[in-house]
């Protein structure tokens, strides 16, 4: 690190790196201090570790949080929570009970501290850049490595500076700020940085607020995102009874980014991501009037009690329409309880609100699924299609203020509109210690005489051979830009039962693409196997591993791409699927479903340079090809895969953990 002005982003890099170049595109190593685990994405984690023998977690602390099976319609996602408890204390990680909340939010209230690298198993992991922290997301068996010791390998990010002036007018909140950064970014926009917040206008954000923006730069594509450990920051731990735990963590003056802009925050206005994806995103006065049947507030993308406080102050001796469902979704139990005592949650329940317990819950379809083709208004942080439950839903996202003006006037309404002043709900003050929530695991001595529970529906890792050096396999799949994990293994309340079991979960990929594609990708498990053709960003989304191994389990092999999300391409190494691009997008359009495309020399190919030619032998037509892997995901490729990889280098040799 030279002594020149580095911004934050850079700093907490630096402070974690185990190897590698911080020149933008360079493979970077990076040590993990904590890590963020979720019931719908470890079970794959869990198991993974016991495939790979490990004794005791090698990093300062772990949680596992229960907060998106929380629907029990039978055994399966009880008898998921029992493995992972128990599997929890065999390897010495704490325990977030059903109930307790989402991990993003729960993690910042207790777990959470400002310079710390924390890896998540869930893409909305760069949520705790709002306490200065450097946290980034990563796929179910990747973390378990990281669990294990093995630093993060990712690909060195730019570092864009988004300077931020003014102050939030009112009816206009943090959500509003990361819509504006999706309407002039796109989806796509934040792929291969990180983003840092800097500036006069973060002064007037909350530690929650910021949780806002860096949850939501996920949908970005941006590897992360973070704020300075500021006064904010000091507050918001205070408040949770942790100001011990602050230190302040700020870039240096006169600092440089490889991009910059601004946004003068008292020029934004109430804005709102149409249905389909939250980069459709326009003023909420283009689209007011259209009828709605649910405003849906909470979840991890707006988790802080103003983001409660403010619709209960507008519903306040009020009622919501008579045909909106008002749905509010606690993010933790600590937030409930406060929205109690300050009679908040009073409000809302006297005003026609629906309450359900702290959790994910309808963000990814577990659950308050709109009917048939209505409008639901979600302060969420997705709306792909099919996400909610339904196939035919029309999700929209907005900020807290913009969905309870729509639960009070039941039409897609502008806050500014509403005939009354905008409330400034007091604070409320410190309650209940909920810390010991969280349970501890045992002692490391006591380790072993836990029993990790396996439920009948909890099923191991698929075995991954040694990739094929040649392959001759059809297209099952031709899609365009922006698939997202979502559309590639559903969410979903029938769906994600099935976490801890990829054989059965298989049997529901792509079924909102193509229903027919798992029958005739069965046909291909045992033969030749089977490719699929993405457009740009393939496999955005969701951190979810299933996405690459449920394909993987049906027969694929190949999957060629315009270009891909960050974590899905990770993914797909790890399950030794190889993941080319193209050099030339156009060509994608020279591929049809049922093509077949053959490539030899495959082992000494990733091995000896980048590029890959493929060939239609039917059309007569080579394609130039290339992939992305470093040295080291080569390796793991070559390796069969993730599992197959570390347990060849550490397992046998008892040096797991080793850099």
């Amino acid at each position: 690190m030279t002594n020149s002005p580095q911004n934050l982003a850079r700093k907490l890099i630096a402070r974690a790196l185990v190897d590698g170049d911080m020149s933008p595109g360079a493979e970077v190593r990076l040590k993990a201090d904590q890590v963020l685990l979720q019931d719908a994405t470890s079970t794959l984690t869990m198991l993974a570790l016991e495939a790979m023998g490990l004794e005791r977690i090698k990093v300062d602390l772990a949680c596992q949080y229960i907060d998106h099976n929380l629907i029990q319609a039978d055994f399966k996602n009880p008898d998921d929570h029992l493995f992972l408890q128990s599997a929890a204390n065999r390897f010495g990680v704490h325990f977030s009970r059903p109930g307790n909340g989402i991990s993003h939010p729960v993690h910042m209230e207790r777990l959470g501290l400002p310079g710390r690298f924390l890896v998540g198993a869930d893409s909305h992991t760069p949520a705790a850049g709002s306490l200065g922290m450097l946290a980034i997301g990563a796929g179910s068996v990747e973390v378990a490595t990281v669990m294990a010791g093995q630093p993060l390998a990712i690909r060195m990010p730019e570092i864009m500076g988004v300077r931020l002036t003014g102050s939030l007018p009112d009816w206009v909140s943090a959500k509003d700020v990361i819509l504006e950064m999706l309407r002039r970014h796109s989806v796509k926009g934040g792929v291969g940085r990180i983003i840092e917040y800097f500036g006069p206008g973060i002064e007037g954000l909350s530690a929650m607020d910021r949780h806002v923006i860096c949850n939501m730069g996920t949908e970005l594509g941006a590897t992360s995102s973070v704020f300075p450990a500021d006064q904010a920051v000091r507050d918001f731990l205070a408040y949770h009874g942790r100001e011990g735990d602050f230190c302040e963590l700020i870039a240096d003056e006169d600092c440089g980014y490889d991009h910059t802009e601004e946004i003068d925050l008292s020029a934004l206005e109430p804005l709102i991501a149409t249905p389909g994806s939250p980069d459709n995103v326009v003023t909420v006065r283009e689209v007011a009037g259209v009828p709605v049947y649910q405003a849906y507030i909470g979840s991890s993308a707006n988790p802080g009690i103003r983001d409660f406080a403010v619709p209960a102050a507008m519903l306040e001796g009020r009622q919501v329409h008579i045909e909106v469902s008002f749905d509010i979704n606690p993010p933790s139990r600590q937030v409930l309880m406060d929205l109690m005592r300050s009679n908040a949650l009073t409000s809302l329940i006297q005003a026609g609100g629906r309450l359900h317990q702290a959790g994910c819950n309808g963000c990814m379809g577990m659950g308050q699924a709109p009917a048939s083709g209505k409008n639901s208004l979600r302060t969420v942080p997705r709306n792909f299609p099919g996400r909610s439950g339904n196939a035919d839903d029309r999700v929209w996202l907005c900020s807290p203020e913009t969905a309870t003006a729509a639960a009070l006037t039941g039409v897609i309404t502008d806050p500014r509109d509403l005939p009354m002043d905008y409330p400034h709900p007091a604070t409320a003050e410190r309650g209940v210690d909920l810390t010991d929530l969280l349970a501890a695991p045992p002692p490391a001595a006591d380790a072993r005489k836990v029993t990790i529970v396996h439920g009948p529906n909890i099923a191991a890792l698929p075995l991954i051979e040694v990739p094929e050096d040649s392959l001759a396999v059809p297209v099952a799949l031709k899609m365009g830009d922006d698939v997202s994990t979502d559309a590639i293994n559903p969410a979903g309340a029938e769906v994600m039962p099935y976490r801890a079991n990829v054989q059965k979960i298989a049997a529901f990929s792509f079924r909102r693409v193509d229903p027919t594609y798992v029958a005739r990708a069965e046909e291909t498990r045992e033969s030749s196997g089977h490719a699929l053709v993405g457009g740009k960003n393939y496999g955005q989304g969701s951190s979810r591993e299933h996405a690459a191994l449920a394909p993987r389990w049906l027969g694929l092999r190949l999957v060629l791409a315009k270009s891909f999300a960050r974590i899905h391409e990770q993914n797909l190494v790890n399950a030794g699927v190889l993941a080319l691009c193209f050099d030339d997008a156009d060509d994608h359009a020279l591929i049809e479903a049922g093509d077949i495309i053959t490539v030899t020399g495959i082992h000494q190919g990733v091995a000896q340079g980048r590029e890959i030619a493929i060939r239609l032998a039917d059309k007569g037509i080579e394609i130039a090809c290339r992939h992305n892997m470093s040295p080291r995901q080569v390796e793991i490729f070559l390796a069969g895969g993730l599992v197959n990889w570390f347990k060849a280098r550490f397992a046998d040799s008892g040096t797991a953990g080793a850099a």
